[in-house]
C-alpha cells in the first residue's frame, strides 16, 4: 500500500481509537455488580465516554483538595468509599422490602421548571422507571433525584459515609436518587458538591461558570448527547467523565453540569452549603 495513503489514514484511525484506549471509563466496561437493578443491554442508548477530568485516588489529602480542586476545577476520586452496609440496603430486593411503601417525590428531567409529583417507591420502580428513549422530552420524563425527607430516610442516610473532604464554612446535605438507563439532569448549576454512584454508571458533562453551554431546557441529556455533542468543536466540548460504582466526582461552585445514567443507577450526592 502507498505510504502516503497509510500516513493519511493513520491520523483518522487514531482519532477514533484513541478515546477508547485512553478512556479509563471505557476500559472498565466490564461485568459489574448491578445490585439487582438489571438493564437489558438492547435498551442501552448512552455509552461511557472519554475522561478529561483529573482522576485521583485515596492519597488525595485535604490540603491538596483545597489548593488544587475545591475552588477551581472538578476531580474524580477513586477507591475512596467503603460502605458495604449502605450498598447492601441499596440493592433492589432490600430497597423494595424496606422502603417500597414509602412515598418519594419525582421531578421532571428538564431545566428551570421542574414539575413534581409523589408516588410510592414500589410504584415508581414497577410502573414509571424505565430506560429513556429519544421520543421522550425532559418535561415529560419523571425520575427520583433528591427531595428526600431526611427524617423518613434516616435509616438509609445513617449508613452512608460522607466524603472526607471539607470546604470552610460549608456543611453537606444528602440527596439520594434512583433512575433508569438514559435518564439524567440537563445542564444546570448550584453550589459545590460531590456525586457518588452506588450501582450503575453515570456520565458527567461540566463547563466552568463563565462558559454557559447551549442546550434546549426541555430536552433530555440523552437528546443533547446524541444531537448536539457530536457537533461541538474540540475547544467547545465540556470536561467529562463516566464514574462507576464507588467512585466520586467533585464539582465546584456554580459549575454547569449535566448528567446521564448509562445503566439503571442508584446514586447519592452531598450538596455543600452554609453551616
Amino acid at each position: 500500500m502507498d505510504r502516503r495513503l497509510i500516513s493519511g489514514f493513520l491520523p483518522v484511525l487514531i482519532y477514533f481509537i484513541e478515546p477508547i484506549l485512553s478512556s479509563d471509563s471505557c476500559s472498565r466496561s466490564y461485568t459489574f455488580d448491578d445490585g439487582g437493578w438489571f438493564t437489558d443491554e438492547d435498551k442501552l442508548i448512552a455509552q461511557a465516554g472519554p475522561c478529561s477530568i483529573p482522576v485521583r485516588d485515596v492519597t488525595l489529602s485535604q490540603e491538596e483538595f483545597l489548593s488544587q480542586y475545591a475552588f477551581t476545577q472538578p476531580v474524580i476520586i477513586k477507591g475512596l468509599t467503603q460502605h458495604q452496609a449502605f450498598q447492601d440496603v441499596c440493592r433492589k430486593e432490600a430497597m423494595l422490602k424496606k422502603f417500597g411503601d414509602k412515598i418519594i417525590r419525582l421531578s421532571s428531567a428538564n431545566t428551570y421548571s421542574y414539575l413534581k409529583y409523589d408516588v410510592s417507591l414500589r410504584y415508581y420502580v414497577d410502573s414509571i422507571m424505565k430506560p429513556q428513549t429519544l421520543d421522550m422530552m425532559g418535561n415529560e420524563t419523571f425520575y427520583w433525584f433528591g427531595d428526600n425527607n431526611h427524617t423518613e430516610w434516616e435509616e438509609l442516610f445513617s449508613l452512608y459515609k460522607p466524603p472526607p473532604y471539607r470546604l470552610p464554612g460549608l456543611t453537606g446535605v444528602y440527596s439520594f436518587g434512583l433512575a433508569g438507563a438514559g435518564t439524567g439532569v440537563p445542564f444546570h448549576f448550584h453550589g459545590p458538591g460531590f456525586g457518588e454512584v452506588v450501582f450503575g454508571r453515570k456520565r458527567w458533562f461540566l463547563y466552568p461558570p463563565e462558559e454557559k453551554p447551549t442546550f434546549d431546557p426541555n430536552k433530555t441529556t440523552l437528546h443533547w448527547m446524541m444531537e448536539d455533542y457530536p457537533k461541538l468543536s474540540e475547544e467547545n466540548k465540556p470536561m467529562e467523565c463516566t464514574i462507576n460504582q464507588g467512585e466520586l466526582i467533585y464539582f465546584p461552585d456554580r459549575w454547569w453540569h449535566g448528567t446521564l445514567n448509562i445503566d439503571t443507577s442508584v446514586f447519592i450526592s452531598t450538596f455543600l452549603g452554609p453551616s
